[in-house]
């Protein structure tokens, strides 16, 4: 048995109030989605800080994902199952390490050379 996996892509956007932007697929689903949580790194940094620029996106009919000029783009699958993009999932993975790592008991150099015989 084989699980059916949905591939709509996005058909239509239209930018409304700040961040937010009506996203048709093409299925037929809508959906409001604000994407300022989305617009995250170097490359976002102009468009989360020009909102002309924000809404400069346009359709990239082979992709059916929506993007910038600058070459910007967002998964059109992050935003139809309202997935975390990939950058935010390392970054989680990132800060439970550190926390992990401070919570780790910790030694000092002159514990660790006294340890080992240094």
């Amino acid at each position: 048995m084989s699980s059916k996996i949905c591939t709509a892509r996005v058909q239509s956007i239209k930018p409304l109030e700040d961040f937010v932007v009506l996203v048709e697929f093409t299925d037929g689903k809508k959906r409001e989605i604000n994407l300022e949580p989305y617009l995250r790194g170097k490359v976002f940094e102009n468009i989360r800080q020009n909102l002309s620029d924000f809404r400069a996106m346009r359709i990239d009919e082979r992709m059916g994902t929506m993007v910038w000029e600058n070459g910007a783009d967002i998964d059109p699958d992050v935003l139809y199952h309202n997935l975390k993009p990939a950058w935010a999932e390392d970054l989680l993975d990132l800060r439970v390490a550190q926390k992990e790592e401070a919570d780790a008991p910790t030694i000092s150099l002159s514990e660790l050379e006294k340890e080992f015989g240094i």
